[in-house]
């Protein structure tokens, strides 16, 4: 249950689109979780994180696809082929792209699927360059500042919108 084309599937609509697959997209550094700045990040590591939301996506007859890349085009390649593969909302946490990437902004608004903004800090309470995000005025909602929580958040506000 939950594979791409698998007619028992549930679907709902989001803004119009049938929802089957979420897409989950860790930036730049995020590799690091568990150990990196741990006052800051936390201490959960991406596995953990991804595998937290791949089992609640299930739980609601949803797939999802987690992809983490230091690498600013591996990450733009993915949004690409988002745009073909089925996948119908993003989750992103651009990480430190999200105050420097116009190419991944311009990314994202080409393949115009709905997304939210995750960000494990409250980039508001942090240093002024990090207030300014190139995604924000594009996203569906931005999360910041409630650690791991805020990408549960971010799956439960795209699996609840317009149910």
């Amino acid at each position: 249950m939950g594979a791409r084309g698998d007619s028992a599937v549930c679907l709902f609509v989001l803004n119009g689109l049938r929802m089957a697959d979420i897409l989950v997209l860790h930036g730049p550094n995020l590799n690091l979780l568990g150990t990196r700045e741990p006052d800051v990040y936390g201490t959960e590591d991406l596995a953990s994180i991804n595998a937290r939301l791949a089992e609640a996506a299930e739980a609601s007859g949803r797939s999802l696809d987690s992809f983490q890349s230091n690498s600013e085009a591996e990450l733009i390649e993915k949004v690409h082929a988002a745009r073909t593969d089925q996948t119908q909302a993003i989750i992103i946490n651009p990480a430190g792209l999200t105050h420097t990437s116009v190419s991944l902004r311009d990314a994202i608004a080409g393949v115009a699927i709905p997304f939210v903004e995750v960000h494990l800090s409250n980039v508001y309470a942090r240093e002024p360059f990090r207030h300014h995000s190139f995604f924000s005025d594009l996203a569906v909602g931005v999360i910041s500042g409630f650690g791991s929580a805020g990408y549960d958040y971010a799956l439960q506000l795209l699996l609840n919108r317009n149910h």
